[in-house]
């Protein structure tokens, strides 16, 4: 005999136990659509995969609508009112429908828009980036709405089309419908977990800032035999002023780099111990010799948790075939640096062209171009809606949780921030063999199970912590 305080919750999570055969049948429609976004030959696709969207969540009970934009639609769908008198929280769930290209399309095993079956693997591109983790979170909520359980909270989902071209209608559309969007929090599956005993909580994101460093010496390239000697070389130039950009504990050289840095707590050093990390594995999968990074942090913090300056591109001369004796006119370098919360791209940036215009000799004329930046994000693990999330997740996978930083930048959390003024819960489903982005990519359906299991927790968990308080 079920109590009758979990029969709500029974009704859901049976309906989405039985339901699941039908559910993968839905994301195999889903990803036949070759919605790519940055190709313009699929702009049709875009729409047919949006329309498909809005068809799929009207059949669940949502109110949705299409929204056009300068680019490619939104969809956005919401729960049922809730009843007048009620004041129940509400939360956005974002979520992209527009794919990376597939190409080379010669190293897929099977084509890209013709999802493929192995196991509990599901194969095709946009499986788990990002079609298969939002899907979860529509199948939640439909477990909800079809078997007659009030939902604790009011549900807005917005997905949109342009991920991965850079979001660049997203911000126009959350300023204009910011009044209708106003939430709570937002939550996001659209990261990663290191396995599926370990279902994590991405509590925090670096920032980056990118420059390009052009040396200019000579009005043209010179003979190196002629001239040699008498000016000075700009690649020569360039490797020593960069050389003196980071020092031999791997710390970046520019004076008060760090001076915004906040040192990790204990809480999140103790965190971090609890991440599966095989140095060895890692080394090899790599395929360096040795590791390298800062000294005093562990490779996990050090590619999350801690600032970096990295070349990203370093070119000057002949690069043709053999040899041309010269003394080239210029030498560029490409530069990005990661940035850690309190860090901001534009303190960073003056920060660098102060430095390198300090160091640059008067024998070649420095130029400094800034490019993109972001700021970093974090939102504290500990707060009420976090521990929530770490409770749901707990839950649905039967492992504790692990709190992550992630090493990358995405830029639309901090919109959401700025704009919606919400912080973002980002619980990834994605594996690392995933193959996001790469030929290949796929979706564990144990994870697309479970992660139905951790969005339907995860509405009751944060509507009990907005009736506590």
């Amino acid at each position: 005999m079920i109590p009758l305080f979990l029969r709500p919750m029974h009704a859901v999570t049976n309906y989405l136990k039985k339901n699941q055969t039908r559910f993968i049948r839905e994301l195999c429609e889903y990803l036949k659509f070759p919605s790519v976004s940055a190709q313009s030959e699929h702009r049709a696709d875009m729409v047919a995969c949006a329309n498909w969207l809005v068809a799929h969540c009207n059949g669940l009970g949502l109110e949705t609508r299409l929204c056009p934009t300068a680019g490619h639609p939104v969809v956005v769908a919401k729960t049922p009112r809730s009843a007048a008198g009620t004041d129940r929280p509400r939360f956005l769930v974002y979520g992209h429908y527009d794919v990376q290209p597939p190409e080379p399309f010669e190293l897929w095993q099977s084509p890209p828009f013709e999802p493929r079956l192995v196991g509990r693997s599901l194969f095709a591109r946009g499986a788990t980036d990002n079609k298969g983790q939002h899907l979860a979170h529509l199948k939640a909520v439909e477990a909800y709405l079809k078997t007659g359980t009030e939902l604790p909270c009011d549900i807005t989902f917005v997905i949109e089309g342009e991920e991965e071209v850079g979001s660049k209608s997203l911000a126009a559309f959350l300023k204009k419908h910011r009044k209708e969007l106003q939430c709570e929090a937002i939550i996001i599956s659209d990261t990663g977990m290191p396995s599926p005993k370990h279902p994590a909580l991405t509590y925090a994101l670096r920032g980056i800032a990118a420059f390009e460093i052009i040396l200019r010496g000579p009005s043209r390239d010179l003979h190196s035999g002629i001239f040699g000697g008498t000016v000075d070389n700009p690649a020569m130039a360039l490797c020593q002023l960069l050389a003196k950009l980071r020092d031999a504990n791997g710390r970046v050289a520019i004076p008060g780099f760090y001076d915004d840095v906040e040192p990790l707590s204990a809480y999140e050093r103790k965190q971090f111990k609890r991440l599966p990390f095989a140095a060895r594995q890692y080394r090899d999968f790599l395929g360096v010799a040795k590791l390298f990074g800062e000294r005093g942090y562990t490779p996990i913090e050090q590619r999350s948790a801690r600032p970096t300056f990295e070349i990203n591109g370093l070119t000057s001369g002949y690069q043709g075939e053999g040899s041309k004796t010269i003394i080239p006119a210029w030498a560029r370098a490409k530069i990005t640096a990661r940035l850690v919360p309190n860090q901001t791209p534009a303190r960073i940036s003056n920060l660098v062209v102060r430095h390198l215009k300090r160091l640059c000799p008067p024998s070649v004329h420095l130029e400094v171009t800034t490019g993109h930046g972001a700021v970093p994000y974090l939102v504290s693990p500990k707060n009420s809606q976090a521990q929530a999330a770490v409770r749901a997740l707990r839950e649905a996978f039967g492992f504790e949780p692990v709190l992550m930083r992630e090493g990358g930048s995405i830029p639309i959390v901090n919109e959401f921030k700025q704009i919606l003024g919400a912080d973002s819960l980002m619980l990834g489903l994605a594996l690392p063999d995933d193959n996001a982005h790469s030929p290949n990519e796929k979706f564990d359906l144990g994870c697309f199970e479970k992660g139905q299991l951790m969005s339907a927790y995860l509405w009751r968990e944060l509507g009990g912590v907005r009736r506590k308080a």
